[in-house]
Formats: structure tokens, sequence, C-alpha cells
């Protein structure tokens, strides 16, 4: 089997997710195609250079509907020839667009490919495609389904997690964020984002909160308290799921669950002969590729049942691993990943997550691997692993080894 290599991987910056927010007026295939040209230009590629495009977006209506992947090629300064494939595994989708690519690589499907994914958050608002899982009674009550908030806080109280440990952890990334900007240490992948005109709108991400501490934490409304416990009354559901539990503490709020914003990130994978060809230095090579179904109610514990996939299939442990990236799509989420693997906080999420930086759905599986990547290469570290948990209860996850 060939090996996959990756060999570039670029993001724009994460735009808050409002209409006052800096890459509102930018469209989902605009920011989409802005990526592919930095990997087509970064890299010198001409002609019919990767196999496809595979690209992740949540969101799949209006202006990210019809194949948003093919849309941007067309749009691009990439050849015409080259197809396009969309793609949506929830939160997992830019990481799924890596993977598929990968094992397609591996599988000898192509020599390389172009992955990664979009969503604009301030265009196209979450949920406004439906969902089968939410919207049909019949399924929703026969998988006891309760919103992402209250999987969080099911998490919370399952295993013991305090809205101070959540708050905590929210402050730690925030400020790992503003250092790891202060540092420069996201400077090889960002692409800054510029209007049709060529001017730029927006150079870093915008959503973080500097300063933030336990205080201004502390003020802030349980966010998913009412949903659970007043109407429409999840509370209720999830409990008939775990019975064992007197109540549910609602821990979760805006400072410390992920934030919604827009973004858009790319990586370029292939094969040594693809690298060879056009001149190009490996970075890392996709070591393994894993996802998993997990409890649809709790919904968002996949990382750790994922990870221990991954550990089983490549006869590891968990201390062989140097660092990780587990997406905070709430504070919950990373506790209790750390938690099952007894990992050392210092070696998860070491420039801040999706907290600090937000999470723009169907690019961010894509964005937390080139995030990985770079960190791997400063702190000269030889294996890391990003992991994300999925909606409807799923996990996914990559390990990386660099070359």
């Amino acid at each position: 089997m060939t090996d996959a290599y990756i060999y570039d991987a670029v993001r724009s910056p994460r735009g808050k997710g409002r209409k006052d927010g800096s890459l509102h007026e930018v469209t989902s295939a605009r920011l989409s195609i802005q990526m592919l040209n930095a990997i087509k230009d970064r890299n010198g590629l001409e002609g019919h250079a990767v196999e496809d495009v595979i690209w992740g977006n949540v969101t799949q209506v209006m202006e990210q509907g019809g194949c948003l992947a093919r849309t941007a090629v067309l749009g691009s300064d990439l050849d015409e020839s080259i197809p396009g494939l969309s793609i949506n595994r929830f939160c997992a989708s830019g990481m799924e667009a890596v993977n598929l690519a990968a094992n397609q690589v591996r599988a000898g499907a192509g020599e390389a490919y172009i992955a990664g994914g979009v969503e604009m958050m301030s265009r196209v608002p979450m949920g406004a495609d439906g969902a089968a899982i939410a919207a049909d009674p019949s399924l929703a009550m026969e998988q006891y389904f309760v919103p992402q908030g209250i999987g969080a806080d099911l998490i919370a109280t399952e295993y013991g997690f305090t809205r101070d440990d959540a708050d905590a952890l929210s402050v730690e990334s925030q400020r790992r964020a503003a250092q790891a900007w202060d540092e420069g240490r996201f400077a090889k992948s960002i692409v800054p984002i510029v209007d049709q005109n060529g001017l730029p709108i927006l150079a870093e991400d915008e959503y973080i909160r500097r300063g933030t501490d336990m205080q201004s934490l502390g003020a802030l409304k349980a966010a998913f308290k009412d949903q659970g416990e007043v109407m429409p009354g999840f509370d209720k559901v999830a409990l008939m799921k775990y019975p064992h539990l007197e109540k549910i503490n609602h821990i979760h709020h805006a400072g410390n669950s992920s934030g919604i914003v827009d973004g858009s990130a790319a990586v370029l994978i292939g094969s040594k002969e693809f690298g060879e060809k056009w001149g190009l230095t490996p970075r890392a090579r996709i070591k393994h590729t894993a996802k998993i179904g997990s409890d649809p109610t709790i919904n968002l514990t996949g990382p750790v049942p994922v990870t221990e996939k991954v550990l089983r299939e490549l006869g590891m442990d968990i201390s062989d691993i140097d660092l990780f990236e587990v997406n905070e799509a709430f504070a919950s989420v990373v506790l209790r990943f750390q938690q099952a693997f007894d990992v050392d906080p210092a070696k998860v999420n070491v420039n801040g997550g999706a907290i600090a930086m937000g999470h723009p759905l169907g690019a961010t599986g894509s964005i937390i691997i080139g995030t990985l990547l770079d960190e791997m290469e400063r702190s000269d570290k030889e294996t890391g692993m990003a992991t994300l948990c999925i909606a409807s209860g799923m996990g996914a996850a990559t390990v990386l080894e660099r070359v």
C-alpha cells in the first residue's frame, strides 16, 4: 500500500459568525476558492495535478448547496479537468475529507488530492438544512435525541466535571490562543482573506477574547438550562437513557463552548511520487485514520472510543502520541478525553482551540490537522493525533507522523 503524505496545509483566519463578522461578505464558494488558489500557488501546481478536490461542509443548502467542491474548483485557478466531491460528516467533515483523500492515495486511486472544508455560519445558519434525527418525532424519541448542548452537560454530569473545571479549561484555551498568535505560531498556514477587489478583509482570528478570566465567565448564564428543564424539556429525554442520574448539571455557556464562526481550510495530500514530480518535500505521513459510532444521546464522547480504536489498530499506547488536537466543541468533551486517557493537559490543544477561536463546522477537522502539523514541527515532536466529536454520536481521528 502506498504511503500518503501531507505536503501543505492552509487555513483562513476565522471570522465571527455574525452579520458584523469580517468574513460575512464572502460567500462559501469564494472563501473556498481562496484556499484552493493558495494551495495551487504555494506548491506550483499546474494542469491535472490532483485527482480530486474533496470538500466538507455541514449545512448543504443555499450557497453551500449543490456540489460546492466542484463550484469552488471551477471558480479557482485549478484546471477544470479536476472534479470535486462535497461530503458531510457533521463536525468531522473537514477531517473526513482529508482521511478519505489519504486512503484513496494509499489504495492507488490517484497520486494526490486537495481536501478540506468550509462553513460560513454567518451566511448559512446552522441547522438550516433540517435533520431527520431531530425533525422526525418517531426517530427522535426512538434514539433519545437531545441537542448537543444537553449532551455536553450530560457528559459533565456523568463524569463529574464542574462548571469551574469547564471555565478553567476555557480560560486556558483563550490564553494559549492569544500566545500562539502573539508568537506567530499560525503564520505558516494562515491565508489572509481579501475581497473581490483584492483588498484585505481579515488576517487574524477575530473571535479570541483576550483577558478572559474565571470571574468574567462566572457571570454568564448556563446556555442549555431552560432548554433542558423548561421547554421543550430535553433533560427528561436524556434521563430516560441515563436513569441512574438524578438530574443534569448544566455547566456550559457561551464562554466554555465553541464559537460560531466563518472559516475554511485546505490540505494537499499525495504520494511520494507526486512530491518528486512537483519538487515538493513531504511534511508528515498520515499514519492512520479512523471513525466510529457512539451513543447518540450523550452524543459527544466519540473521541474516546475512536482513540481506543486507533491505538488498538496501531498497536500503540496513549503515551506514544506526543501531541493531541481534541476539538473544543464544548469544554466537557476535552475534559472527558483527558480523564479517559489520563493525558497531560499540556499535550492537548497546545495553541488553544475552538472555545477561543471558533468552530466553522465543515472546516474544523482540516484546520486542526494543519494546526497539529505546525505544532509538531515547531516543538519537534514525532507523532500527533487530531480527533473530533461528531453529531448523532460519532468520532473521527487522524494520526500524523513526521518524516
